[in-house]
């Protein structure tokens, strides 16, 4: 039966790492819909209704602000004009003024799970798909409780007609799964099932969803079927240009994304293949890189030798790809993907083997510091992260202490996270308060101060040395006169990050360091028991603004974060002063001249 009534209403199941900002962008970009993003959880749910949002990206919070509180109207120069003077625009167009109207909310986040989904026209599924950690397909198959559990109350409530969509991760051939599930529970009835996967990086989603480089929607090749899928893309279409909206298959697009996650960590694990021979013979592999980037059949991206890569997303993926080929009876592709994982494993415990060796083989009586817990820059995302391999492995050598310091993470959900998923191998405690050695830090400095050792395993900017000739500080860029005449919400974004940048640009004497348009409503306001402000009052993170599961957001803008003093760390360590860096982004000789001893991956 073709769909008839038109999409008014969309409900996206889980409000995680990737369901939570595709639902903000989607409800930005399309303010005549009304998208709500459900969750059991309620302490998530609560969390995203208030201001201590529970995951933290940049960008994030002025998404949600907008879409889930409302907005005032916002207008604003349409030419970029002198700060100081205030005229002599540089830029010349025929609006004087340009902006958005004010608008209602239109993103809500509940626990009520069924009753959403019954309003809706399109669920979205964006729920947690691990590997399986027990009984069959053990440690590469996909765990499938939560999005089966998802399936079969969609298939309760949904209406019919309602377009049911695939954004979790999952195996090849999932759709079928959901409509045997539906034919189960409502025979007769007839849904479409779409795949529509998220290629987003942790640390720039919110780029990745404002300015995606393609939108995949699979579905199937019947009139039906792509009806379904043109009604999914004109929801993207108003912000995604067309050519960048591509449809397949939905075999072929839940396939395309455990491809894709598994290409790009096969470069990581050849390119740190590489390190270890160049540890070897004594060649770069920084230079390496360079080289072998220029050619263009290979490119530049993802060849940054490190101690591997965490996340989600990987390794989870390319063990379902594993998994996958050893159920066709493929074993030789599922042992060639297998081989990327075991690598990525081999460069962690290479590197913490390196520390242990330097240090004379003994970390007795020693404080080891690391710096960075996430497993990426600018996130607050702790899953597969390295860090927590490489103190596995460095709490064997019994250290007096082992010191952890994240930017973007606060120290109590850190220490809640260590306490449930790493104890040390006699038994003990690993937390320093319980009697172990780990303590977890809200500052760099108190971190490496009498450390004989710093390992850096987050790739933070803060991290890096400044060059001993300092640049002179980037000027933001004016987004303005914009490429349409036609002002959208990311146009909005952009002024709204240059004034913030840049405030002495803002044409308002009444504008705020973080509300330079005046556009923002008040945030909801927390009560008197909220335990997130608790954290920030008693964690010591000072700087933190979104607090929340596995997150501390030291940072609500996306203005940089001060570099460290290296000068001042080193002359507070124990010499001699040993410093690892793992990501690759100091440059050795200037710290030696502190007085440091530096090790690197790949040199």
């Amino acid at each position: 039966m073709a769909r008839k009534r038109p999409i008014e209403n969309i409900c996206c199941v889980g409000a995680g790492y990737v369901g939570g900002p595709t639902a903000a962008v989607i409800a930005l970009q399309n303010p005549q819909l009304r998208v709500t993003v459900v969750d059991k959880n309620e302490r998530r749910i609560r969390r995203w209704n208030s201001k201590h949002l529970p995951i933290y990206e940049p960008g994030l919070n002025d998404i949600v602000r907008i879409a889930r509180d409302g907005s005032r109207a916002c207008w604003f120069p349409a030419n970029p004009v002198d700060p100081q003077t205030q005229d002599a625009p540089k830029f010349q167009c025929d609006r004087q003024w340009t902006g958005v109207p004010s608008r209602h909310p239109n993103l809500f986040f509940s626990c009520q799970v069924g009753r959403c989904i019954r309003e809706a026209d399109i669920v979205l599924v964006a729920v947690n798909t691990p590997t399986k950690t027990r009984g069959a397909g053990m440690g590469s198959a996909t765990d499938m409780t939560a999005f089966e559990a998802v399936t079969s109350e969609v298939a309760q409530h949904a209406r019919p007609g309602t377009i049911i969509v695939e954004k979790s991760t999952v195996p090849c051939r999932t759709a079928d799964l959901v409509q045997r599930t539906l034919a189960v529970h409502r025979p007769g009835v007839h849904f479409e099932v779409l795949s529509n996967p998220e290629f987003l990086a942790a640390g720039t989603a919110m780029t990745d969803l404002m300015k995606p480089d393609r939108v995949l929607i699979g579905s199937a090749k019947t009139p039906t079927g792509r009806r379904a899928a043109e009604a999914l893309a004109s929801i993207y279409a108003a912000w995604v240009p067309r050519s960048k909206i591509i449809t397949t298959n939905v075999y072929s697009s839940e396939l395309a994304k455990l491809v894709a996650n598994s290409m790009l960590a096969q470069r990581i694990s050849s390119i740190n293949s590489i390190s270890a021979i160049c540890e070897k013979t004594g060649a770069d592999v920084d230079e390496i890189a360079a080289s072998i980037g220029c050619d263009p059949r290979i490119g530049g991206k993802f060849l940054k030798a490190g101690i591997g890569f965490g996340g989600s997303c990987f390794k989870k993926d390319i063990l379902s790809l594993v998994y996958l080929a050893d159920s066709l009876g493929l074993g030789e592709v599922a042992e060639y993907w297998r081989q990327v994982v075991k690598m990525n494993e081999y460069q962690r415990e290479r590197f913490a083997r390196r520390v242990i060796r330097c240090l004379n083989n003994t970390l007795a009586g020693k404080k080891i510091a690391l710096l960075g817990y996430a497993f990426k820059a600018n996130t607050s995302d702790t899953r597969e992260s390295p860090a927590l391999e490489i103190i596995k492995t460095l709490l064997e050598e019994g250290p007096r202490e082992i010191a952890v310091f994240d930017p973007c993470c606060n120290p109590v959900v850190v220490r809640a996270e260590i306490k449930d998923l790493l104890s040390s191998p006699s038994g003990r405690p690993a937390l320093r308060e319980e009697g172990g050695p780990i303590e977890i830090y809200s500052s760099a400095y108190g971190a490496c101060e009498g450390s004989h050792a710093v390992l850096i395993t987050t790739e933070f900017d803060e991290f890096r040395n400044t060059p001993a000739k300092s640049a002179k500080p980037t000027k933001p860029i004016d987004p303005r006169p914009f490429p349409s005449r036609a002002t959208t919400e990311a146009d909005v974004l952009a002024v709204h990050k240059y004034f913030v940048l840049n405030p002495a640009a803002s044409s308002s004497p009444f504008a705020s360091s973080d509300d330079p348009l005046q556009r923002y409503k008040p945030e909801p306001d927390c009560e008197s028991d909220c335990p997130d402000c608790e954290l920030i009052r008693t964690s010591g993170f000072s700087s933190a603004g979104n607090v929340g599961e596995g997150n501390g957001d030291g940072d609500k803008g996306d203005g940089a974060r001060a570099r460290l003093d290296w000068n001042r760390i080193a002359r507070h360590m124990h010499k001699p002063k040993w410093l690892f860096d793992g990501k690759g982004i100091v440059k050795a000789e200037e710290m030696r001249m502190f007085g440091f001893q530096v090790e690197s991956v790949g040199r």
